[in-house]
């Protein structure tokens, strides 16, 4: 990994008022080395220079850190991992939270997989399956998703999942005021935050959904 992928990292981090210890840094690194070294054949991203992915994918993934704060927050499940964002990146900022990782697609899944053992991330799972087909007896504090689907179609998915008091959390461009209007009966936003993602122009906003 070139020195200004690794510089651009560090100062993005510090754009975002994070603290990470040189050690998660350098596997952000070394997890946007093995993502980059595999979509050459799988196709996990359309974005292929590797100092764009720092901006779209890591800084992207970590602007959601800060409300992963809190000792309630010990699971999360990423819905529609693909290449593993944000839950990689979240997992690696957090090593205390337990990060299940589903993806249906099984090219995706094996790369999941394969960066779980070359980095070590003792606290995730990689499941292959479809999310409405997962079942499990120990529920989420938190259920992610980045660009998976419509909100309507992300609580009917995945709401199963989710422990008592949970939130769903959805990563989304600009404001989705339509997909709001549309939440299904019995679901509330409880908040809509902006995200300020370093080096990146696009909006980006946090849904965040609870039971009514």
């Amino acid at each position: 990994m070139n020195q200004p992928s690794s510089a651009r990292l560090h100062a993005g981090i510090e754009k975002l008022g994070l603290i990470l210890d040189p050690p998660a840094e350098q596997r952000l690194l070394d997890y946007l080395e093995l993502l980059s070294k595999w979509n050459r054949v799988y196709n996990l991203t359309a974005i292929r220079d590797e100092s764009e992915m720092v901006s779209q994918h890591l800084l992207d993934s970590l602007a959601v850190l800060s409300y992963l704060n809190g000792n309630s927050i010990r699971t999360l499940a990423d819905v529609g991992s693909g290449g593993g964002l944000p839950g990689i990146p979240l997992a690696i900022a957090r090593p205390q939270i337990k990060v299940a990782l589903i993806e249906s697609s099984q090219k995706k899944a094996s790369f999941l997989q394969q960066v779980k053992i070359e980095l070590g991330l003792k606290n995730v799972s990689v499941h292959c399956l479809r999310i409405q087909d997962f079942k499990t007896s120990e529920l989420f504090d938190r259920v992610i998703s980045r660009a998976f689907s419509s909100l309507k179609e992300f609580v009917f998915q995945s709401s199963h999942l989710l422990a008592a008091g949970g939130r769903l959390l959805a990563m989304k461009g600009i404001h989705p005021k339509h997909e709001i209007a549309d939440l299904p009966s019995g679901w509330q936003i409880r908040q809509v935050i902006p995200l300020q993602v370093p080096e990146l122009e696009a909006q980006r906003h946090l849904i965040v959904i609870e039971k009514a």
